[in-house]
């Protein structure tokens, strides 16, 4: 902008009073100038370029929600206050309170999701202002087309984890000046905003002419690595996106069941067909976060509670563990048939079964540790630690991360399926993981009704909490085998993959906040009353599915 600088040495002063009576007028180069970052195409496009990686980043931090919501889920167990995993684990559950001088955590993970989802709308914005020249363009009008497409999908993304992880947040759209401040808007208005960002993705790259010269395939950075990066498999992507999305904003089991099933059906057979796990950690500025390095420190910091894990024991070790009043609690030998847990009648021969992974691959995904034991409540600690991740660490804290796995996207179709009323094509999707990754009996042809058990007889997995004591456990339906194959598969993967499906099938721990508020710093800055969730209070999980 011009104007008068603020920072001109006394010397220009000096020169400017004594030569001529004229304002002096420079350039500001302190104050934000959107139109000067993009400056140039190569600027515009080298922006859009990292959009989806500022979203990946903004989940994968350390010190923020990503690992609060491992610890409230039961997704993991940790006592540590560490990121503030043990408060938000502990039962009973505490409140939110998002005053000033406590409960800041969640702060920059909203600040991040903001600040990514603006900056990929500015880029639209200069991106629409360039091409308005005709004789201006980015490259070719291919490459104009993969970048539009890529921002939109950079800004779908940012606002949909915006509105599955807090209440509300401003809406940023395409065309917004950048000193426009959105108002507050509820969760359900921003995930609407985000689908419609994610349609005009997938609209724009399904165009024939932007698979021409420039455009099509992304550059292998866009995506950190190639595996998507082709027209089909990023299209693909996106719409593996929209149900996750689509799927994941309910908070309620109501609302769960109200989603639009037959359009996550659509997009969820019409998305990845492969991992996606783009390269992190190391130079390429792809964050690993805790789930990458943290996590495997040592036990204190990560272990697996058997609240829900042990539904795959078939010793009657979990019955027993259940009838025990919940501060008594001992750990037990899990022993079952899931061939992603170590193998073994003893915890010796548990131990010698636990191998080190090399890859997402790798079995068994859970390892009965050797080292010494990190004890912690009495519910909370066990034997076991969660190892399907822990290559990226052993690899120098590089590698693949887990950012959406196949059978994410598989198990978001089978549970459509469900609930439209198609349970053979629901098992056929769950024996995808389930008989070629845990080495389970097939549903297919054996379960016909929602109500039927799953195979396997006394040896059933998974084997679920009875009401009305929930003391006992009993066979599951095909709903809880699909639930059981998405927590053993996108365990310790993606955002909250535990926490957001928990909270719509009504799983979670009774007082688990469902949402984060807005927090306290962004409520000061719009001169707002501060507010918080859970603990019994607003936006509190009811009694659930298991009596927890």
């Amino acid at each position: 902008m011009r104007g008068m600088s603020k920072l001109v040495p006394a010397i220009l002063i000096s020169l400017a009073v004594a030569g001529c009576d004229e304002t002096l007028m420079v350039d500001n180069v302190i104050d934000p100038d959107v139109q000067r970052v993009f400056a140039t195409p190569a600027a515009i496009e080298q922006t859009i370029s990292t959009g989806y990686q500022a979203c990946h980043n903004a989940s994968a931090q350390n010190a923020e929600v990503n690992a609060q919501l491992l610890t409230m889920s039961l997704e993991s167990y940790s006592q540590l206050n560490n990121f503030f995993m043990g408060p938000r684990g502990g039962i009973p559950r505490s409140p939110i309170v998002n005053i000033r001088g406590t409960d800041g955590l969640h702060y920059s993970t909203f600040s991040r999701y903001s600040r990514a989802g603006r900056l990929a709308a500015n880029a639209l914005n200069a991106l629409d202002a360039l091409l308005k020249d005709p004789t201006k363009t980015l490259g070719t009008p291919a490459q104009n087309l993969r970048a539009r497409a890529f921002a939109f999908f950079a800004l779908g993304c940012n606002q949909g984890w915006l509105a599955m992880t807090f209440d509300s947040a401003g809406i940023v759209v395409q065309g917004m000046p950048s000193s426009e401040i959105p108002e507050l808007s509820d969760h359900g208005a921003v995930m609407v905003a985000a689908i419609r960002m994610l349609d005009s993705a997938i609209a724009i790259a399904s165009l024939p002419a932007a698979a021409g010269t420039g455009g099509f395939p992304l550059p292998d950075t866009w995506l950190s690595g190639n595996s998507h990066s082709s027209q089909a498999n990023f299209i693909r992507l996106v719409r593996s996106y929209r149900a996750r999305f689509r799927a994941g904003v309910a908070r309620t089991p109501t609302e769960r069941a109200a989603v639009d099933w037959a359009a996550v059906i659509a997009d969820a057979e019409n998305g990845i067909t492969a991992d996606y796990a783009p390269s992190s950690g190391g130079s390429t500025g792809w964050n690993i976060g805790f789930i990458g390095s943290q996590m495997h420190v040592e036990p204190g910091w990560s272990q697996m509670s058997l609240m829900y894990y042990g539904m795959a024991d078939v010793s009657g070790g979990y019955d027993a563990w259940l009838a025990t009043p919940i501060a008594s609690r001992a750990p037990f030998l899990v022993i079952t048939p899931d061939q992603r847990w170590p193998q073994g009648a003893t915890r010796a021969a548990q131990q010698t079964a636990s191998v080190q992974p090399t890859g997402l691959s790798s079995r068994p995904y859970v390892s009965n540790r050797s080292v010494q034991d990190a004890p912690g409540d009495p519910w909370g600690w066990s034997y076991y630690d969660f190892y399907r991740t822990k290559y990226i660490r052993n690899n120098s804290q590089t590698g693949p991360f887990p950012e959406f796995l196949k059978a994410e996207n598989d198990l978001l179709a089978a549970e459509g399926y469900i609930r439209t009323g198609n349970i053979a094509a629901a098992a056929a999707k769950i024996d995808i993981s389930r008989v070629a990754r845990g080495g389970l009996p097939a549903l297919s042809g054996v379960v016909l009704t929602a109500s039927d058990p799953v195979p396997g007889g006394a040896s059933c997995v998974p084997r679920v909490p009875q009401p009305p004591n929930f003391t006992s456990t009993a066979c599951g339906t095909i709903l809880e085998a699909m639930k059981w194959e998405k927590r053993m598969e996108t365990a310790y993967s993606a955002f909250g993959a535990w926490f957001f499906d928990g909270r719509g099938w009504g799983d979670l721990v009774k007082d688990t906040p469902l949402e984060y508020p807005v927090p306290f710093a962004e409520l000061d800055a719009r001169q707002k009353p501060y507010y918080g969730l859970g603990g019994g209070g607003l936006s509190s999980a009811a009694k659930g599915t298991y009596g927890f």
